[in-house]
């Protein structure tokens, strides 16, 4: 069994800058909603069984209560914004599984039910679907990324290839380097380079010795690197815990929950809303052969 595990909030910014815009009669911005909706059900389309969304039902998490600057939906542009919940309606319409997160993140979510699959002794293999940096953390056994634009699969050793350390540091990584997309800065100084070569040696940010002298790995500035270590430790630890996946979101107890069986009775009528009545056919047409 394979289960796919997608980015639903990724794929409908991807969509909503991707394609032209798509206005109803109702004067709604629909055309994000649309491309995600048809993307997906061409995922069943070419074989996927178990499939689960995960989407930010609300940008701000709990996230937010720890550290100021982390993201929030203010910058995002109400034609997109207000497509969010409309996508998870679509998306339980057609019979998706949909994890809309509010304290937490589409990203814990994703990371919460991997963990959920990768643990049946049926499930062969979990694929997370988005190139998101901070899922790198979930890798292993199991469970891959999958990046569906670029045809992408990524395992442990694309983990190490891309980012220099294994998947368990990637939160210990992006505590150092910092996250623009996330909202938080990181150390100063600390770039993906020296932060690489130091956590390939010591692993995790409280291992690294604060003394440059102790160091093991030669890293340029590396006395300057390790008195802005000390000095913004506490910082750096509350980065890390920001950019680590909480896997105790809310998704499904069992990966049965996410066996597609067929689209639900309000398909036909929000198709009908978002201009989309090809996605009730296709979807009935798929669940012939489900």
């Amino acid at each position: 069994m394979q289960v796919h595990l997608v980015d639903g909030t990724y794929e409908l910014f991807r969509y909503h800058f991707a394609l032209p815009g798509h206005v109803t009669n109702a004067g709604r911005e629909v055309a994000a909603t649309r491309g995600v909706a048809g993307s997906l059900l061409g995922l069943l389309e070419d074989g996927a069984t178990h499939l689960g969304v995960a989407t930010d039902h609300v940008i701000e998490s709990f996230r937010n209560d720890l550290y100021d600057g982390y993201k929030d939906g203010s910058g995002v542009e109400p034609d997109l914004l207000q497509q969010f919940p409309l996508l998870e309606d679509v998306l339980r319409a057609l019979g998706m599984t949909v994890f809309a997160m509010v304290e937490y993140e589409a990203d814990d979510a994703l990371g919460a039910a991997a963990r959920v699959a990768a643990a049946d002794g049926r499930v062969q293999q979990v694929l997370i679907c988005t190139p998101d940096k901070d899922l790198g953390q979930c890798v292993g056994g199991k469970v891959f990324q999958f990046d569906r634009r670029k045809q992408l699969l990524i395992d442990e050793s694309g983990v190490r290839e891309k980012f220099g350390v294994p998947p368990e540091s990637i939160p210990d990584y992006l505590g150092l380097v910092g996250d623009t997309a996330d909202g938080f800065p990181g150390l100063p100084g600390w770039g993906a380079k020296s932060t690489a070569t130091v956590l390939a040696r010591y692993g995790h940010i409280e291992e690294i010795p604060h003394d440059a002298a102790q160091w093991e790995v030669e890293v340029r500035g590396a006395a300057k690197l390790a008195r802005t270590l000390a000095e913004g430790i506490d910082d750096a630890l509350l980065f890390r815990t920001i950019a680590t996946i909480a896997y105790d979101a809310p998704t499904v107890t069992t990966v049965d929950e996410l066996r597609w069986s067929g689209p639900t009775a309000d398909l036909a009528a929000l198709s009908e809303e978002i201009d989309a009545p090809e996605l009730l056919a296709r979807a009935e047409r798929l669940a012939e052969r489900a």
